[in-house]
């Protein structure tokens, strides 16, 4: 099918993800979130006021979180827009541009802002008030490094999903590490030419603002904490749990850092575009769950759905990107699908580049439209799991307006 719904080319960005306890770490991310909205609004020209709509995803809290989006579109000059505020781990990304896109598609809005947010770093920590508890002592939670290493559902942690599918499968780690120094080859493309891709949606150098958001704290080229890895070091690394397979060569790193997608009718996208000659048009999406602690496996039936839903076949797809926590889920999707493993993810990927989970989707989006527009249009796929099995994808094609 083919949505009311389309992105206006060029009405997104992202901040470069900086590894977790980086220079984004003292940086509140919601405040964070729409101090960079505002000014990548400024710099295409688009007055706030346009929005009658938004979308805010984000898997960590911060304070006064509980506002949500109509505190950041307050921040940013659009306190005319209302929405939600999303949670769906790390598929936030694809949740938040299908509400948007379902927004205008059933005429309750004009123009949308999908907008995440995340920051790992220095994560919350939470305590439960519980009077009847042994002393009246409640029960305390550390939100980020508590939930990474316990799903209440198993109890497991997340890199126990790769180890089960990694077994399952017979995927082992020299394989992993070799797709590895695949994906931080292709990572390396998009740095060519003074990061040329990158600054296609981009702000660099990017400017990191102070905490009170008043002055400069410092300047970054590009994506922070970024892994170099040979064929040596990654040889020389154990798996992290005992008796598996997956080291932390083959894992990806928690990150911080926000970006965004502007959603609207087909007629305004070509008002709020960058470039008015190219469309991006939504043509399907999907959602699926896999068994408990089988979380890679997800990809497959959630990108499945959305190609159905779009009337296309894996085959039809010119571009690829998924979301990699781990170098298994490729290895999985490849095997699954018969999509070329070498091709999938060109520019970057969540294995290279990090995970700040909310954003994280957004980015991989919106690196999948330009690198469509890059080779002259076509379709393309996204797909990503996220905690609790689950996993959400998206079919959309770059074509003329």
């Amino acid at each position: 099918m083919t949505y009311k719904a389309e992105i206006p080319y060029g009405a997104y960005w992202s901040t470069p993800f900086a590894r977790w306890q980086g220079s984004f770490a003292n940086l509140h991310s919601v405040e964070f979130a729409a101090h960079v909205a505002k000014a990548e609004l400024a710099k295409r020209k688009l007055d706030p006021k346009v929005f009658d709509y938004g979308v805010l995803g984000f898997s960590v809290p911060q304070k006064h979180s509980f506002y949500g989006l109509p505190w950041l579109t307050g921040l940013i000059g659009a306190g005319q827009a209302g929405g939600p505020t999303l949670m769906q781990a790390c598929a936030t990304g694809v949740r938040s541009l299908l509400a948007a896109a379902q927004e205008i598609e059933v005429g309750m809005s004009s123009v949308a802002l999908a907008i995440n947010c995340d920051r790992t770093s220095n994560g919350p920590h939470l305590y439960y008030p519980n009077p009847k508890g042994p002393g009246g002592t409640g029960a305390a939670e550390d939100w980020v490094m508590d939930n990474f290493n316990c799903d209440p559902l198993g109890p497991h942690a997340m890199l126990q999903t790769a180890e089960n599918v990694a077994t399952k499968h017979g995927i082992g780690t020299a394989e992993q590490h070799a797709l590895v120094l695949r994906r931080e080859e292709q990572y390396r493309m998009s740095l060519e030419n003074d990061s040329a891709f990158l600054r296609r949606f981009m702000t660099l150098p990017f400017d990191v603002p102070a905490p009170n958001f008043k002055k400069s704290a410092g300047s970054m080229a590009g994506d922070e904490g970024i892994s170099h890895s040979t064929p040596e070091g990654l040889a020389k690394l154990k798996p992290v749990m005992a008796g598996g397979c997956v080291t932390f060569g083959g894992q990806t790193h928690p990150a911080d850092g926000n970006a965004a997608i502007i959603v609207t009718s087909g007629e305004m996208a070509r008002e709020l575009a960058t470039d008015k000659n190219i469309a991006v048009r939504l043509h399907g999406f999907g959602l699926a769950r896999v068994p408990v602690a089988f979380m890679p496996e997800a990809t497959v039936p959630a990108a499945k759905r959305a190609l159905e839903q779009a009337g296309k076949t894996i085959a039809d797809m010119k571009v690829i990107k998924t979301h990699n926590p781990f170098a298994v889920n490729d290895l999985y999707f490849a095997k699954q699908t018969g999509c070329d493993l070498n091709t999938m993810n060109n520019y970057g990927c969540s294995l290279v580049w990090g995970h700040p989970q909310a954003p994280m989707g957004t980015r991989a989006i919106i690196e999948l439209i330009e690198e469509l527009a890059m080779k002259g249009g076509g379709f393309g796929l996204f797909t990503g799991c996220a905690a609790g099995d689950t996993a959400m994808s998206v079919v959309l094609e770059v074509g003329d307006a």
